[in-house]
């Protein structure tokens, strides 16, 4: 019996001590639990909290509308539609991708192009990335993929802002394009601290405004917060941030005066700039042949590329803003411009011409031969003697001329909103130091100049550069940057800023000394070298012909039946009008045109007639019809040019002697034959 108690007792202790050691357990549970719970939404509160809202909401980016690009009179050159877009998410898609575009393409047309370029950028992206598989779905087919999404996990119908060239090559280089960000772009937004405002974008601006402006025209992203399940399907909106469309860019173009410039080189290679000289503004700025930029928007196929890439006739190529070219006699106002403001001469002064320039030996020789006897300056310019200009060039020296022909922009970065522009050359003897290693070569020679001085020789400069400098002496040497975008428009307050309002700076020039060169270059249009082209013109223009030499010929006569098309001279012109106020000012080449006068002046006159014509004036509420000043003809001039001037200003090409051009050509020079080579030599002048 007393065992039994005794076990009992025992038992009731063990039980005791038990509970008392589940309840301590117990208790310590609840403690660590009560800190656990505490640590975690009081410690960890805003972490823990941020994670699951990344869990539970989706921060979704609103890419902009591009900003449009319009001309000066607000026809559209560049804007936006809607497109559909299908993309595949690989991380999410069940099964084979395959067969998933297999079954897709039985509901929505795929291209065998759509398919190359799908698994060409699923092997080069994550799997989260989302991969376009077919763009510019219509309505219809939107409507029936939106009706079977269920079907097909993983793949996405999306709408996107496409843009759109309406015009297609007209202006193309100066629109240029956007295309899809490349792994290039993204490492320069990176770099730029952009890269936040392109999620939800895949493209940018490539070439031409679109790339210059990219971004004004581009905007601010927007960015909306959706809340969604835990299968990513969205459940309600629970902010958003609207974006900021791109500015609306006004450029300075007129696309009817850009229509009508274009059309006089077709099947021409050349490029043509017009400039307003008050403004800078840029009028027309063509570069022939051109293409469609609407090509490249969404990744240019191949065979299109390889026409464009492979083209003898270069058609990507900016020929205004890059190519490079001898400007010829278009040159010689500027260096008579030199000789009176640098004092080597007076407008009234006369040089004895007997056809050709001797200097240490050689004989530098005017075209064809002509000789005009005593000239001036005025009938210099008029006739294109190129005794005169060669006789100029030992007197004002190689690095006055480069000083004062800088001002005008020749051989400088003009600053205009493209990219790519070259500097050209503008010779001095410190640039031929730079340019070349060997110190024979290093030398400048006295021939040198005597080349330079009529636009050939080392001469190399940009249509632009051409165009500038023509505006520039237009408008009394007051320096107005030329530019393409004229007003940005504000897109929230629809403001306008204009771009540029005040000259850059302005030349000192006498202004008889102008009064000079615009009384020559209105005669060249009279009775000079491009009268034929301006004939009843109901406006007086002033303006000068040239045409450059492509390679050289050794001494041998120039034939231009003989010679291959692509190794013809180049035509070019420059000129302004009305000369009493000048409204326009423009420069031109058409690639181995032959002639000046014959080829590039009436293009010239094409353009002027359209700008100048009642019809356009009267819509921009600009003064009616213009009729040229009544200039008393000179005749001395006459007399003395009629039986020696320029064959450019008397002869068509068909009755001029086959052996030269209008104007003195002259070959580039051989450094390599010392001291007695002059470096450029005229046509037949060996």
């Amino acid at each position: 019996m007393f065992e039994f108690k005794k076990t009992t007792q025992h038992q009731k202790r063990r039980m005791l001590i038990r509970v008392v050691v589940a309840a301590v357990f117990a208790s310590l549970c609840f403690v660590g639990l009560v800190a656990r719970l505490w640590y975690l939404q009081v410690e960890r509160y805003e972490g823990l909290a941020a994670r699951a809202d990344q869990n539970r909401i989706a921060v979704v980016p609103i890419p902009p509308p591009r900003g449009e690009i319009m001309d000066r009179n607000g026809v559209v050159l560049a804007r936006n539609y809607r497109d559909y877009t299908l993309s595949v998410v690989r991380a999410q898609v069940e099964g084979d991708i395959q067969a998933l575009v297999d079954d897709l393409s039985q509901l929505v047309y795929l291209s065998p192009s759509d398919r190359r370029r799908f698994f060409r950028q699923l092997n080069q992206n994550s799997r989260y990335t989302p991969i376009l598989l077919r763009n510019d779905l219509n309505e219809t087919e939107a409507s029936w993929f939106a009706a079977h999404s269920f079907k097909f996990p993983g793949v996405e119908l999306s709408a996107r802002w496409v843009r759109e060239y309406p015009e297609g090559e007209s202006a193309a280089h100066v629109l240029g394009y956007v295309g899809r960000i490349s792994e290039a772009d993204l490492a320069r937004l990176e770099e730029a601290g952009q890269s936040g405002n392109y999620r939800g974008s895949d493209t940018i601006g490539k070439k031409g405004i679109e790339k210059t402006w990219e971004e004004a025209l581009h905007g601010r992203t927007g960015v909306e917060e959706v809340e969604v399940t835990a299968t990513g399907r969205p459940v309600r909106t629970l902010s958003r941030v609207d974006p900021i469309p791109g500015s609306d860019l006004i450029l300075s173009l007129d696309i009817g005066l850009q229509k009508e410039a274009e059309a006089q080189f077709a099947g021409r290679r050349g490029a043509l700039v017009a400039i307003e000289p008050d403004t800078g503004d840029v009028l027309a700025f063509v570069s022939a042949p051109s293409f469609d930029p609407n090509l490249f928007i969404d990744g240019i196929d191949v065979e299109n590329w390889r026409k464009l890439n492979e083209s003898p006739d270069h058609p990507l190529i900016n020929r205004p803003l890059y190519g490079t070219y001898p400007i010829g006699s278009t040159y010689k106002p500027f260096v008579g411009l030199a000789a009176l403001e640098l004092g080597k001469r007076t407008a009234t002064e006369r040089i004895s011409d007997p056809g050709y320039f001797e200097l240490g030996g050689q004989r530098f020789r005017n075209a064809g031969g002509a000789a005009y006897g005593p000239t001036d300056l005025h009938r210099a310019i008029v006739v294109s003697s190129d005794t005169y200009f060669f006789s100029l060039g030992p007197e004002i020296g190689v690095n006055a001329l480069h000083d004062f022909s800088k001002q005008f922009g020749f051989g400088q970065i003009t600053g205009i909103d493209l990219e790519g522009e070259r500097r050209g050359v503008l010779p001095s003897t410190e640039w031929k130091r730079q340019h070349y290693k060997d110190p024979e070569q290093q030398r400048w020679y006295a021939g040198e100049t005597v080349s330079v001085a009529v636009g050939q020789g080392y001469n190399a400069f940009t249509l632009l550069q051409l165009a500038q400098a023509t505006a520039v002496l237009a408008n009394d040497g007051r320096y107005m940057k030329p530019h393409l975008v004229s007003l940005i428009e504000n897109p929230q307050t629809g403001a306008l800023e204009r771009t540029v309002t005040e000259p850059s700076h302005t030349i000192p020039l006498k202004p008889e000394n102008l009064e000079v060169i615009h009384k020559a270059m209105a005669d060249v249009m009279r009775k000079g070298t491009a009268r034929r082209a301006f004939t009843d013109a109901p406006y007086q223009a002033a303006g000068k012909t040239g045409t450059a030499q492509v390679y050289s010929l050794k001494g041998a006569k120039y034939n231009a039946s003989a010679v291959d098309e692509r190794l013809r001279d180049h035509a070019l012109f420059m000129a302004y009008a009305p000369v009493e106020d000048p409204k326009i000012a423009i420069a031109l080449i058409v690639e181995n045109g032959g002639w000046g006068a014959t080829t590039a002046a009436p293009v010239a006159r094409k353009v002027f007639d359209y700008w100048l014509s009642p019809e356009r004036l009267a819509r921009n509420k600009l003064p009616g019809p213009l009729t040229p000043p009544k200039v008393p003809a000179d005749e001395s001039l006459i007399e003395e040019g009629a039986q020696s001037e320029s064959l450019d200003a008397m002869l068509p090409p068909e009755h001029m002697a086959p052996s030269l051009p209008d104007e003195a050509t002259v070959e580039p020079p051989e450094l390599s034959d010392g001291p007695t080579d002059v470096s450029a030599v005229l046509r037949g002048g060996r």
